[in-house]
């Protein structure tokens, strides 16, 4: 098959131009981390916000585990991050297992210590279901949960959205429609699941525009720190691992820092790919460890913009 002109141009660029050079660093990025459950794990947590801190992030997101169990770790990291870091910290919430007064309880807390960002999700199934069931008087879903956070207080919500459809949906149609009607209940952006190359996301945000969502469908971006897990967690979400990454992994379970650098090529690779496609916008899935996020942002032009406080 012969190449296509913008592959030839691309070609082109790539030849003239070294790396990521020249960008002038015009992106805007955010930062997704868990509760730690050790003080270890905390320290490393900090150690990574002090680190992407300087880059200016427009927020970082702090995860619920599933059936609200990392709850106050969760609150207490968020609170942290927004106080001590100075950087504007969105709180994860669920619908699983809780009423929706108890849900509307922990919102409006958060509203009353200056946390203004929710990112609104159905949640997972508690341990040991299999499927998700709504907690009785709770919210039936992320649709349920926005139109009630927005009763709530004027919080900017962010929502998930998935590039290569829901596990639990029954068709892209679906998917498309539930995303929709998030928006249409109040939700700011979407933030999509993690997925490893950039056609999929092109096409996902053409029929999302196709559909009727003109809200901001972000990319989520994963850096592999294990392909073990990747492979695991992929399983999971029903995100498809490209051929290609298994041999590229191959050999490096016992030798971390050449796998490092081999993840972040691979994410590097997909966001300049992005990032001429148009996306300015990025989300970090960053696993609490800052170095391969940082390198991205750093080769897509980002600098430093201040110490953290």
């Amino acid at each position: 098959m012969s190449p296509t002109l913008d592959q030839m141009r691309e070609a082109h660029r790539a030849l003239e131009t070294p790396l990521f050079s020249g960008l002038p660093g015009d992106i805007e990025v955010s930062f997704e981390f868990f509760p730690p459950k050790t003080e270890k794990m905390g320290e490393t947590l900090w150690q990574s916000v002090a680190t992407l801190a300087p880059l200016g992030p427009r927020f970082v997101s702090v995860t619920y585990g599933a059936g609200g169990s990392t709850r106050e770790r969760t609150h207490e990291q968020v609170k942290r991050i927004q106080n001590e870091a100075g950087i504007p910290a969105a709180a994860h919430l669920t619908c699983v297992a809780a009423t929706r007064e108890e849900v509307d309880q922990v919102a409006r807390h958060y509203w009353e210590e200056g946390i203004r960002h929710i990112v609104a999700l159905r949640g997972d199934a508690p341990d040991g279901n299999s499927t998700y069931a709504p907690h009785p008087g709770g919210y039936e879903n992320s649709v349920d949960l926005i139109a009630g956070l927005r009763k709530v207080a004027d919080f900017e919500i962010s929502v998930a959205a998935y590039p290569e459809t829901h596990p639990d949906s029954a068709d892209r149609h679906a998917d498309l429609a539930n995303l929709k009607a998030k928006f249409d209940a109040g939700a700011t952006r979407a933030i999509t699941q993690f997925f490893f190359e950039p056609e999929c996301f092109f096409e996902f945000r053409d029929v999302a525009r196709k559909a009727g969502i003109e809200g901001e469908i972000v990319p989520g971006i994963m850096p592999v720190m294990s392909f073990a897990a990747v492979q695991r967690m992929s399983g999971l979400c029903g995100t498809a691992i490209p051929h290609w990454m298994s041999g590229l992994f191959d050999g490096l379970d016992e030798r971390p820092e050449a796998r490092q650098l081999v993840s972040a090529t691979i994410a590097a690779e997909l966001c300049r790919r992005l990032y001429a496609g148009g996306v300015r916008q990025f989300h970090f899935y960053t696993l609490n460890r800052a170095e391969l996020s940082y390198a991205i942002c750093h080769m897509l032009g980002l600098r430093p913009k201040g110490a953290m406080p």
